[in-house]
C-alpha cells in the first residue's frame, strides 16, 4: 500500500505537512504557555520528523511513478 503513487501523494503533499503545522502550533502554544522546554523538544524533534517524513515520501513517490513509467 505504502508502494502506490497516490498513496505517496497523499503522505507527502497533505497528511504529513499538515501534521508538522499542527505540532509546530502545539510546540509554539507549550513555549508561550509555560511550559518551555517540552514545546522546544515538540517543537524540533516531532515537527521534523513530520517535515523529513514528507520529503521521503515525495522521494519515494517519484521512484514509484519513474518504475511505473518504466515497465509500462
Amino acid at each position: 500500500m505504502l508502494k502506490k503513487p497516490e498513496t505517496l501523494f497523499v503522505l507527502g503533499y497533505m497528511l504529513l505537512p499538515l501534521f508538522a503545522l499542527l505540532s509546530a502550533i502545539v510546540g509554539l502554544t507549550m513555549i508561550l504557555g509555560g511550559n518551555k522546554i517540552a514545546g522546544a523538544i515538540v517543537l524540533v524533534v516531532v515537527t521534523q520528523v513530520f517535515a523529513f517524513g514528507a520529503f521521503y515520501a515525495l522521494r519515494l513517490r517519484k521512484a514509484a511513478m519513474q518504475a511505473e513509467t518504466n515497465r509500462g
